[in-house]
């Protein structure tokens, strides 16, 4: 179960983005970007992420849009990049992605 923190505009979403806690994570996702009009979702917590997670957050961006407000995703764990780049959605949400890269073996002699 995701431990979730919400500071003023701010929501962290801490364990899984999946399935099982999409219910509960839509109930504060929707509270937050009713009464907030930029609303943060830290995801460097997530350590699993689905298609059900996903599905949650491009609602919400949608939501967001339709209420004319903003949602920013932020701190995308490697388990949220991962499905991101699999399902090509890295530029739907307009946020900026920072993925570390391991360097090769050119790159370190």
């Amino acid at each position: 179960m995701p431990k979730n923190t919400k500071e003023n505009n701010r929501i962290i979403i801490e364990g899984e983005l999946t399935i099982y806690t999409v219910s509960e994570l839509k109930d504060k996702l929707i509270a937050g970007l009713l009464t907030n009009e930029e609303l943060e979702v830290d995801l460097s917590a997530v350590d699993e992420f689905d298609g059900a997670g996903l599905q949650l957050l491009i609602a919400m961006k949608q939501g967001a849009k339709a209420l004319n407000r903003t949602l920013r995703l932020t701190g995308h764990s490697q388990a949220v990049l991962t499905l991101l780049a699999l399902s090509g959605l890295e530029s739907f949400f307009g946020d900026p992605l920072l993925s570390v890269q391991p360097k090769n073996e050119e790159e370190m002699a």
